[in-house]
């Protein structure tokens, strides 16, 4: 395939899966800059990719104007205005099924993402477990686009892209001499969530030395969470319900730290170039998830047998009484940020 092709890009959901296309269509861009990319996503997650040259960004509405067969349908009708030359579908679930046999019956170019299911339930199940590290999530998505033709090298390295603060944030960085630590202490799935006694912990520790926090992702019942922890540790914010996608963004690009779950905020950080410490529980990085460009030693995670036991964390731990995360202890978390920041 020609270099200088239009390309229609599937994956809608989840938010720390359309995170890491978002770093992979990074690379792609820089290395094919005379290929166009539409990204067809959530409209919620278009921040993700706009400071990607050449892509535009088309929303998918599932529950409303492209709800059903004939939704899709309509939904297929708006791509094929593109003129697309192939489709990369990175999500490979009903509804990218659906249009790209729309497309294919066109003759255009489908090619889609090998999930490596055989091999993920390999690494999950209880017994004659294989645990070995996977191919990672994000060169499954460039494989996508190998098998279309086009040349793509991931660095797998994360990238500094310092953006302007929202005027809101500014006062909140005021202080040039403390490092900015962002926590993203909440995930979709509770089975990937450390301890909210222990997290506290955590807080009141960091919160006592020369850093300032600062709390990422949430809805309505974690804002509240957030808040009470503002309230009583020093130098502690909560973002959660203050600002947009976007800005948050632009906040966590200008952190020296992010502490996250197995979750979105890793994977957001990583968009932004900003270093990870993560905590893992049910899941593990072999699987293949581990936000783009971090280094492994600096996932936090209990040696177990029964361990990993899920590919998204939408199941409980196996490893006995007590669960793999609540083995895991504050200071063990606190003393790694400290080292990490420390050099």
């Amino acid at each position: 395939m020609s270099s200088n092709q239009t390309i229609i890009v599937l994956r809608f959901s989840a938010m720390g899966d359309v995170a890491m296309v978002a770093s992979v269509l990074q690379e792609f861009s820089k290395q094919n800059p005379a290929a166009e990319l539409i990204m067809v996503s959530r409209p919620a997650f278009k921040p993700f990719f706009d400071h990607i040259p050449n892509l535009i960004f088309h929303p998918i509405q599932p529950k409303t104007i492209h709800k059903g067969i004939i939704g899709l349908y309509k939904l297929y009708q708006e791509l094929r205005s593109y003129q697309p030359d192939a489709i990369a579908d990175l999500h490979d679930n009903l509804r990218s099924r659906v249009i790209s046999t729309f497309f294919r019956l066109t003759g255009t170019e489908i090619k889609r993402i090998d999930k490596g299911r055989a091999e993920k339930k390999a690494l999950t199940r209880a017994s004659n477990k294989v645990f070995r590290p996977l191919r990672k999530t994000v060169e499954r998505y460039a494989d996508v686009f190998r098998g279309l033709g086009f040349s793509i090298k991931l660095s797998h390295q994360i990238s500094r892209s310092v953006q302007a603060l929202p005027d809101k944030a500014k006062a909140l960085f005021s202080n040039q001499t403390t490092k900015k630590i962002g926590i993203s202490p909440f995930a979709q799935h509770i089975y990937k969530v450390y301890a909210l006694e222990k997290m506290e912990a955590v807080i009141a520790s960091l919160s006592g030395s020369d850093y300032e926090l600062f709390i990422f992702g949430g809805g309505e019942k974690e804002k509240l969470i957030a808040e009470k922890w503002a309230k009583t540790y020093q130098n502690t914010y909560n973002l959660i319900g203050n600002f947009n996608l976007t800005e948050e963004l632009a906040i966590i690009s200008n952190l020296d730290l992010m502490l996250s779950m197995d979750s979105s905020g890793m994977h957001m950080a990583s968009l932004v170039g900003v270093p990870v410490v993560s905590i893992w529980g049910p899941t593990h990085p072999y699987a293949g998830f581990l936000g783009y460009g971090q280094q492994e030693n600096d996932c936090i995670q209990i040696d177990h047998p029964a361990r990993p036991n899920s590919i998204y964390g939408n199941k409980p731990c196996l490893c006995g009484v007590e669960n793999c995360m609540d083995l895991i202890k504050p200071e063990t978390i606190v003393n790694k940020i400290k080292e990490k920041l420390n050099g």
